[in-house]
């Protein structure tokens, strides 16, 4: 049976986690076209407003209705500045399982968003939503989701061999596919005692976000 994650907002001290609006598109266009969002996943590039709209409109949003996931822009408390996204996806019902990805804005990196996010995530999703996996996977060389990951408790569990397609850029500044390797991290609710004591509070969840 297919269910799906409440319409929440998810609160720390620094951050606000919420679904995506209208108004984020020209920022999230932005965030989407750096050179290291480019380089570790899959988005379009040059990546539109357009891409920003299609997504934001229709594609996160589907996520959640139709039992996917749940997508959550990341903003500044006191800014409302759009830090980043967490993105929850391949979702199992049955097994209460789900995998996490996050991206985090150039500008906003090296502040610990992107751990504070993905925890706050975590923790809502075991706490609040009674799930008991959390799935990561990481490029080979991404050692700054690696760190995160780290940081957030997860146990690297192995490598899934020649399973991604990243980019790099040519001598030329054109952009290059290249096959390499994923690390599949998992995190379960027991891994997350006495983790994340350093960030601010815990998390307040709010239902039904218009």
């Amino acid at each position: 049976m297919t269910s799906t994650f409440p319409n929440v907002s998810i609160n720390t001290e620094r951050l606000v986690l919420r679904p995506f609006e209208e108004p984020d598109i020209p920022a999230f266009a932005d965030m989407m076209n750096d050179e290291l969002v480019t380089a570790w996943t899959s988005v379009p590039q040059p990546y539109t407003e357009a891409h920003a709209r299609s997504w934001i409109t229709e594609q996160a949003p589907a996520e959640r209705t139709e039992g996917r996931g749940i997508v959550f822009a990341v903003t500044e408390f006191l800014t409302q500045r759009l830090v980043g996204i967490v993105h929850l996806k391949n979702t199992d019902w049955r097994i209460r399982s789900s995998e996490i990805s996050y991206v985090i804005a150039p500008w906003a990196r090296g502040e610990g968003y992107a751990s504070e996010a993905a925890l706050v995530t975590a923790r809502w999703l075991f706490n609040d939503q009674k799930f008991e996996r959390l799935e990561l996977r990481t490029a080979a060389d991404n050692t700054a989701s690696q760190q995160v990951a780290q940081k957030i408790g997860c146990i690297s569990e192995g490598v899934l061999r020649g399973a991604w397609i990243a980019r790099t850029r040519t001598d030329n500044g054109d952009w290059t596919e290249v096959r390499t390797d994923l690390i599949v991290w998992s995190l379960l609710p027991e891994d997350l005692e006495g983790v994340g004591d350093q960030l601010p509070g815990g998390f307040t969840s709010f239902g039904d976000w218009n």
